[in-house]
């Protein structure tokens, strides 16, 4: 079973694959953000412009149902496009994106290093790996800290399952379906007393990414008044390709 099945164009049924750790009725947002990726990918595509970033506010948890997904594109130039994408339930806006595509040129490519850690070998098992829906569709591999500390942590995750049923998923949508986890695998509170769930998720990337396996080297901090930031350098298995930040709502329960 895949994360969505497609019903009609911008149309979707999200599987259990979706759920989120906080209501087994609601998605982790890591498929909703590559859901609304894939369909930017198909939303006026143009050779030589390549998704650089993408900025998506969440007005609410999104249910596991029927989404329909909107994409279209804002500003259409020769040089730069700006794109925006909402994501709806039941006629309800849960979630709302912008992205920016960037023309592509040849440039001297800044020296950067080389993953933190090779793909270690799967782990043991976890909550984070079995307790909800998303967890038991990702193959995540902690390479320093765990979900049951508190603290930063090195992981890499590809997708067990498939996005959309039939459909390849690109790289960028694996990426996707991992960047949104930054705060999940960084907590530095107690998950059985608090909330710490993020309103936004931006991510940023200097170079597209490739194949199916994306390192996240997070950490997350907490301010004294009920505002966090998590903040993750994201790899592939050549290097470094970018960065997503994750702004949070923090609560007692």
């Amino acid at each position: 079973m895949a994360m969505y099945e497609r019903l009609s164009a911008g149309r979707y049924l999200a599987s259990e694959h979706t759920q989120g750790p906080w209501d087994p009725a609601t998605q982790h947002m890591g498929p909703v953000t590559a859901l609304i990726v894939h369909e930017l990918e198909q939303t006026a595509p143009r050779p030589g412009l390549a998704l650089s970033r993408l900025a998506a506010d969440v007005f609410g948890p999104v249910p596991v149902g029927e989404l329909e997904v909107r994409a279209e594109v804002v500003r259409d130039g020769k040089r730069v496009q700006c794109l925006a994408a909402s994501v709806s339930c039941g006629g309800r806006e849960y979630v709302r994106a912008t992205a920016w595509r960037i023309r592509e040129s040849d440039t001297p490519a800044t020296p950067l290093p080389g993953p933190p850690a090779p793909i270690p070998p799967p782990g043991p098992d976890t909550w984070f790996s079995t307790g909800f829906g998303y967890g038991r569709a990702m193959d995540v591999r902690f390479v320093s800290g765990s979900p049951d500390e508190y603290g930063p942590a090195v992981v890499w995750g590809r997708p067990r399952v498939p996005l959309v049923d039939g459909e390849p998923a690109s790289p960028l949508e694996s990426l996707a379906l991992l960047a949104d986890s930054g705060n999940g695998v960084s907590g530095v509170i107690d998950f059985a007393t608090h909330l710490f769930v993020n309103v936004d998720l931006t991510i940023s990337l200097f170079r597209a990414p490739a194949g199916e396996w994306t390192c996240m080297d997070a950490a997350t901090v907490i301010g004294p008044a009920g505002r966090g930031l998590t903040r993750s350098t994201l790899y592939d298995e050549l290097g470094e390709v970018g960065v997503a930040t994750q702004t949070l709502f923090v609560a007692p329960r």
